[in-house]
């Protein structure tokens, strides 16, 4: 899909949903030298080392080009399943810090969901540019919408009027970026994810906020999909409230009502 095509669908879907911020486009990338014009990497830029959340972030609320190489982050668990660490073993890695963190009640069951996370192996990608969908100058292997409950169900509305499949969820309530960059991408399947807790710490992630990805490659069908699904019945967002009825107010309105000659 060419700039101008993307850019188009990205305003049809940030308007037909009413998102509050951007859509996202992900790119995964062997290195550094592959980052497109005007990219920015935080650790020049900034002069900081960021989470991988928080480059989602700039790009979906700031309109930011952001470029992250391991020189970048500092997020120890996104670093492990994105594959910029030295761990030969990111499953057993990750378990220690679920183990650490108490959020697995011993070994055995924190390597069992660790190794259940979608991941990167070591040095499997070098680099990744995140970019508002509208400016992204690539073809973007994941694309990312966040929004509240009944934006994310139109979008599922959307996917599943054209494929005719349930989209999965795959909870964990940590490390949820790898859910919902990685897996798109890898698996070429939609996913529906709840931000995790360095999404609501660090990127300013809001309680009513989730997310829905999508395979860059799908974006067309997306977009088809939420012009037509379920608009005989019309589904929309917001979602039309049903307001044909007569509203019944209580017995004293109703009384004083009569007496004035208004009911």
């Amino acid at each position: 899909m060419g700039s101008e095509a993307m850019k188009e669908a990205a305003e049809f879907i940030g308007n037909n949903l009413r998102l509050k911020t951007f859509p996202v486009a992900v790119k995964f990338l062997k290195d550094a030298t592959e980052f497109p014009e005007k990219t920015r990497q935080p650790s020049v830029a900034l002069g900081k080392r960021i989470a991988i959340c928080q480059a989602v972030t700039m790009a979906r609320v700031y309109g930011s080009i952001i470029g992250l190489t391991k020189d970048d982050l500092i997020c120890v668990p996104g670093s492990i399943a994105f594959g910029f660490s030295q761990s030969n073993d990111s499953a057993e890695s990750l378990s220690r810090l679920f183990c650490g963190g108490n959020y697995s009640k011993d070994e055995d069951a924190g390597l069992q969901e660790a190794s259940s996370i979608t991941r990167f192996e070591k040095g499997e990608y070098g680099a990744i540019v995140v970019a508002p969908l509208h400016r992204a100058p690539f073809d973007p292997d994941t694309i990312v919408l966040y929004g509240n409950p009944a934006q994310m169900m139109r979008a599922i509305q959307a996917w599943t009027y054209l494929k005719g499949i349930r989209v999965h969820g795959f909870f964990g309530g940590k490390v949820e970026c790898s859910e919902y960059l990685i897996s798109p991408f890898k698996k070429q399947e939609p996913r529906v994810a709840i931000p995790g807790m360095g999404d609501r710490v660090f990127s300013m992630t809001q309680d009513e906020e989730m997310v829905f990805a999508i395979p860059g490659r799908s974006l067309s069908e997306f977009v088809e999909g939420l012009k037509v699904a379920g608009n005989k019945v019309g589904a929309m967002y917001p979602v039309p409230v049903y307001l044909n009825f007569e509203p019944q107010f209580p017995t004293f309105f109703t009384k004083l009502g009569q007496e004035l000659g208004i009911l």
